[in-house]
């Protein structure tokens, strides 16, 4: 009974990878696809703003769903692998329609994958200094993206991980009540 436990538990590890990896391709496949040439500097602020809220919204619900799920872990694996992605291609869109508005914004003209790259790069804390903003609001915008990435790097992870141990030790979750 033990062997199929374990082989239960490494199914539902490879299920949450496989999840986490299909909306990961489905974000980065949807960046590519969105028609970014057509929109302003007006629209793409609100868009950001927009964004923002809503994955502000969706982690809060996430973090929600660690706790109460059965396997906090793979739930959290799932959130960083919706969240992470959303959150760079919400900037890289950003930078995206910047440089088709005005290919000054940036030392370069922007394709999205120099977009990607650019917001990667910016939220490593690399900057290899190839790509930089040119213009007050690029500017804005990207300073915005660094005070974010701060904030993501140290609130989002540990507000994550503290799901994950309150998810562990809830005494509710069916795999923590006492047999007895």
């Amino acid at each position: 009974m033990e062997h199929l436990t374990e082989r239960r538990r490494r199914w539902l590890i490879a299920r949450g990878l496989l999840r986490a990896l299909a909306s990961t391709l489905a974000l980065v496949a949807l960046y590519y696809l969105l028609p970014l040439d057509r929109r302003s500097n007006g629209f793409v602020a609100v868009v950001l703003v927009v964004g923002i809220t809503a994955l502000a919204m969706m982690i809060a619900w996430q973090v929600r769903a660690i706790e109460t799920s059965p396997h906090p872990a793979i739930r959290a694996v799932q959130a960083l692998a919706t969240a992470a992605p959303l959150f760079l291609l919400l900037f890289a869109s950003t930078y995206v329609v910047l440089s088709v508005d005005d290919p000054g914004t940036f030392t370069e003209p922007l394709s999205r994958t120099d977009a990607l790259y650019l917001t990667v790069t910016i939220f490593a804390t690399v900057g290899f200094g190839d790509i930089s903003a040119q213009t007050e609001p690029a500017r804005l915008i990207v300073t915005v993206q660094m005070l974010l990435d701060l904030v993501v790097l140290g609130l989002g992870i540990q507000v994550i991980l503290g799901a994950v141990k309150r998810g562990q030790t809830d005494p509710e979750r069916p795999g923590n009540r006492d047999p007895a």
